[in-house]
């Protein structure tokens, strides 16, 4: 039996819930991020609630599980990259702050 196969017993609408959280969470940050005009780092978080919405086909039986978390991880990988993008982009662009001491 392989490490972790208790999780197997879990019902699947514990799953569903987790990813619709998630799925909520990022959703609600990617609208937060678009309204304050980041719109790197509000792709990024767009692309995480997607990856959550690829995640659900599988518990959805639409999809096999290493198809949708192959290409969920593919959408996190790029989710990664832009929010680490825009926040670079964010700290570089803004002016130096003077010290007035």
């Amino acid at each position: 039996m392989p490490y972790g196969d208790w999780i197997n017993e879990l019902p699947t609408g514990f799953f569903l819930a987790v990813h619709l959280g998630a799925f909520a969470l990022g959703a609600g940050f990617a609208r937060l991020a678009f309204a304050r005009e980041l719109g790197l780092v509000g792709a990024g978080f767009a692309l995480y609630a997607l990856a959550e919405l690829v995640y659900l086909t599988y518990h959805f039986d639409w999809t096999v599980f290493l198809f949708a978390h192959t290409i969920a991880e593919v959408l996190n990988l790029a989710a990664f990259a832009l929010v680490f993008a825009g926040a670079v982009h964010q700290a570089v662009r803004r002016p130096a702050v003077e010290a007035t001491r």
